[in-house]
C-alpha cells in the first residue's frame, strides 16, 4: 500500500506526458510562424525552457527542503539523459537532418557554459551563492544574445504548418500553456512517484536525482523530440535538446546555490565521473552532426550515432551504480 500512489503516479504521470507533447510542439511551430521566429530559436526558448520548467521546480523544491544533492544531480543528470537517451532514442527511431551551421552557434555557448560552471564547482568542491549569481548571469546574457540573434537572421518556414493568421495569437498562446501546465504536471507525478519508490528503497539524494528524477524530467524533452521528428522540425528538436541543456547548465544549477542558506559541499563524483560523461556527450553531439565516421559534412544524428549515445548512456550507467 506504501507504494500504491507512487506507482499510480508514475503510470498516469507518464500517459498524460504523452498526450500533451503533440498539442505542446504544434503550438511552438504555429507560434514560430505568426511571429517569423525560427524553428530553432522555438526550440532552444519555448521548448528549452518549457521542457527544462521541471528540473527548476524540482531544484527549488529540493533546495527548500535542505536536500541540494538531489539538486545538483537533477541538472547534471537531466543534460546526460537529454542527449544520450532523448536524442539516442529519437535518433534510432527516425535520423534527425539538422544543418552544422544553424546549430552551432548555440552548441558552443552550451559547451562554453559547461566549462564555466565546471570551473565554478571544481574550484572550492561546493555550489555558493555567489556561484549562483554567476550562472544566473550567464543566462540573461545568453537570453539577451538570443533576442538579438532572432532579430537579425532571417530565417525559412518550409517545415512549419501553414501561416496562422494573427488573430488566432490568442487562441495559439492559451493552447500553448495549457498543453505546458499538463506537461509540468505529469513530470511532477513522476518526479514524485520516482522519488517515493527510490526512498522505500534508501537510494542516497544523488543517485535519486542524477537517475530517477533526471529520467523523470527529461520525458518532455523525450516526448516533444519524438513528436518534432515525426512531424520533420528536426531544428526544433535539436535546439529543444540544446537549450534545455542550457537551462539546466545555468538556471537549475544556479537555483540551489541562490535559494540555500549555506555553502553546498558538492561530492567529488559528481567532478571525476558525472561532469566528464556530460561534457563527452556535448562534444560528440556536435561532432555527430559536423561529421560523419568519414570525415565530411554530415549534418545528421544518424541511427549509429544514435545507438551509441545509448551504449555511452549503459557505461554510465554501469560506473554510477557499480561505485
Amino acid at each position: 500500500m506504501i507504494l500504491l500512489f507512487p506507482i499510480i503516479s508514475l503510470v498516469a504521470g507518464f500517459i498524460f506526458i504523452y498526450l500533451s507533447a503533440d498539442s505542446f510542439t504544434d503550438n511552438s511551430a504555429r507560434i514560430a510562424s505568426i511571429y517569423k521566429i525560427s524553428p530553432l530559436l522555438i526550440g532552444i526558448l519555448i521548448l528549452g525552457f518549457g521542457t527544462s520548467a521541471p528540473e527548476m521546480i524540482v531544484s527549488a523544491l529540493a533546495a527548500f527542503k535542505d536536500h541540494p544533492e538531489l539538486a545538483v544531480g537533477n541538472a547534471f543528470g537531466s543534460n546526460i539523459f537529454n542527449i544520450a537517451l532523448v536524442l539516442g532514442i529519437t535518433a534510432i527511431i527516425k535520423p534527425i537532418e539538422v544543418k552544422w551551421k544553424s546549430i552551432k552557434k548555440e552548441w558552443r555557448v552550451l559547451l562554453g557554459f559547461m566549462l564555466i560552471a565546471g570551473f565554478l564547482l571544481w574550484n572550492d568542491s561546493d555550489l555558493s551563492f555567489f556561484d549562483g549569481s554567476i550562472l544566473l548571469g550567464l543566462l540573461v546574457a545568453f537570453l539577451v544574445y538570443t533576442y538579438y540573434i532572432s532579430k537579425k537572421d532571417d530565417h525559412e518556414f518550409d517545415n512549419l504548418p501553414s501561416n496562422v493568421d494573427s488573430s488566432q495569437k490568442w487562441r495559439t498562446w492559451r493552447n500553448l500553456i495549457i498543453s505546458l501546465t499538463i506537461l509540468l504536471v505529469s513530470a511532477q507525478c513522476i518526479v514524485y512517484g520516482g522519488i517515493n519508490i527510490a526512498e522505500y528503497f534508501g537510494v542516497p539524494d544523488l543517485i535519486i536525482g542524477i537517475t530517477l528524477v533526471a529520467l523523470g524530467t527529461s520525458i518532455p524533452e523525450l516526448a516533444v523530440s519524438l513528436r518534432g521528428v515525426f512531424k520533420n522540425q528536426h531544428e526544433m528538436v535539436v535546439g529543444n535538446i540544446i537549450g534545455s541543456n542550457i537551462f539546466n547548465t545555468v538556471a537549475v544549477l544556479a537555483i540551489p546555490g541562490l535559494i540555500s542558506t549555506s555553502v553546498i559541499s558538492l561530492p567529488k563524483e559528481l567532478f571525476y565521473r558525472d561532469s566528464i560523461f556530460m561534457l563527452v556527450l556535448t562534444v560528440l553531439l556536435g561532432l555527430s552532426i559536423s561529421r560523419s565516421l568519414s570525415g565530411q559534412r554530415n549534418n545528421q544524428i544518424s541511427r549509429f550515432e544514435g545507438a551509441g549515445f545509448i551504449v555511452i548512456l549503459c557505461v554510465y550507467l554501469y560506473f554510477l551504480f557499480w561505485n
